[in-house]
Order: C-alpha cells, then structure tokens, then sequence
C-alpha cells in the first residue's frame, strides 16, 4: 500500500529535478544577481538597484529595443504573408505536394548557423549572388550588411526565410479544418476567390494566426545568431538585438549582474507585448 503511494512522486521525480536544477535555481540565482555586482572571478557585491537604475540609463540598451522592434515590423508581416501564400498553395491539388512540404520545411532543421553563414555569403557586397544579380541587369549595389538603414532589414528577410517552413504546416493545418460545405455555399452564391478568402478563410484560421504571430514575435524577441554571426551587432549597431547586447554584457564585459537584470527586463518585456497582441486579436476577432 505504501509503495503504491509513493510511486506516483518516483515518476514526477526526475522531471521535479530537471526542473529544480535547470529552470528555478537559475531563476532565482538571475533574480539574486541583479542586485549585485559580479564578474565571475570576484565575491559578489550588493549593490540594490544600481544596476536597474543603469538599465533605465543605457541608451545602447533602448536602441537594441528599438532594433528588435524594427526588425519585428519587418519579420512578422513577411512572415505571416509568405507563409499562409504558401500553405494556401499547398493546399491545391497538385502534383508533388509532398516534396513541396519537405522543401519548405528542410530550412528549419538546417542549424541557424549554417543557414547564417550561407546568407551572409549571399548578401556579399562584392562577390554575394544578389549583388551580382543586381549589377547583369545594370543596377547598382546595395549594401545589404554594411548598410545601417537596411542591415536589419536584411537579416529580417533571411529570418523569414529561415523559419518560414514551421509556420506553413501551421497554416496549412489551419487551412484544412475549415469545413467544406462553406466554400461550396459562398461558390452557389457567386463568391469570387478573394471574397471566399477574406469572409470565410481568414476567420476560420484566426487562432492559426495568433499563433504564428505569438511565434514569430518570441522568436524576433529571441533574435540573436543571425546579428552575431553576420554582422556582430554592426554596422554602427543598427543590427545589435536585446539578446546579443545582453550576452555582450555578460561574456564580453563580465557585468553578470547587469546582464541578468537586462535579461529580466526583456523577459517582461516580451510577456507584455505578447499580452497586448492576445488582447488586440481577441478583440478583433469579436468585433
């Protein structure tokens, strides 16, 4: 009797610990650091709010917001487009759909950095293919990652790129749960296309699409291989993300306190965003 009722607590054991050692205690130790001043190396001292009183103070740190939120305004609405036109697409009966599916899926398995690298080869301001793409049919240059004004622009194309395989199974699922008998009612009344489209489709897949833009905006909030690889934060820090700019600030300037209290920030920062967007939706779709 009594090993029965200890067994259910041996099963949630192992993940009790994951948690406990993975999640919690970093939590908490996070939390402990920003009211402390370390670098790893020296005895932690306290020092209360300074290091929230320098985050309000950081101008760096409110231009890498204001980066991230660039870059979102870009990625999102790319990201939403290119990828219900896709799953619309894929949603006809045509001929190897399979092999479609897995072509636009393949780059979300590819490891970031390979896909990273291989951009950055392409948006090449000398020798990148789109350059010279650009140059046979007369046109001038665009410095893609040298830039300040289009650098993010860019690393936001390849992002959607990069991840827009996910959210095409996203919408194609979306796209195939709307029944039937409604295409065919909207056809006998004389529906064009567009009409089915924007009376019928888009509402029927809204939870589809909050989905994919709760997504895609945690996924710009987390924005940090492509910046680091392709342009380390540069030209003139137009591309230098929140994430990249707190991992500066702990294993570049060994400020760990700092950092975690940056970190804690943008952690809410991104819960609120998130919040509002669910709000602004919901409202939508009642409306």
């Amino acid at each position: 009797m009594k090993k029965k009722k200890w067994l259910p607590y041996l099963f949630v054991a192992p993940y009790l610990l994951h948690f406990l050692v993975f999640v919690a205690f970093p939590v908490l130790f996070s939390l402990v650091l920003t009211f402390h001043k370390w670098n790893i190396i020296s005895p932690m001292e306290f020092t209360g709010l300074d290091n929230y009183t320098r985050m309000f103070r950081d101008k760096m740190f409110w231009k890498t917001i204001g980066n991230t939120i660039q870059f979102l305004l870009v990625h999102i609405p790319l990201q939403l487009i290119v990828a219900l036109a896709l799953a619309e697409f894929l949603n006809q009966n045509i001929k190897l759909k399979g092999f479609y599916r897995a072509a636009f899926f393949l780059p979300v398995i590819v490891s970031g950095v390979v896909v990273t690298i291989l951009w950055q080869q392409l948006f090449g301001f000398d020798s990148g293919l789109f350059n010279r793409l650009l140059t046979n049919m007369g046109m001038d240059k665009v410095g893609w990652l040298i830039d300040p004004d289009i650098a993010m622009n860019s690393i936001a194309i390849m992002a959607t790129w990069k991840n827009v395989g996910l959210y095409v199974i996203l919408f194609l699922v979306g796209l195939q749960t709307v029944p039937p008998h409604y295409y065919e009612a909207a056809d006998i009344e004389g529906a064009t296309h567009w009409q089915k489209f924007r009376h019928i489709t888009l509402p029927m897949i809204n939870p589809t699409i909050f989905m994919v833009v709760i997504l895609s905006t945690i996924g710009g909030f987390s924005l940090f291989i492509e910046p680091y690889v392709m342009t380390g934060g540069g030209p003139l820090n137009s591309t230098l993300s929140s994430v990249l700019y707190i991992y500066k600030q702990a294993f570049q300037y060994y400020h760990m306190g700092y950092s975690a209290t940056l970190g804690f920030f943008f952690a809410f920062l991104i819960l609120t965003v998130v919040m509002l967007q669910k709000r602004f939706i919901e409202t939508e779709e009642v409306d």
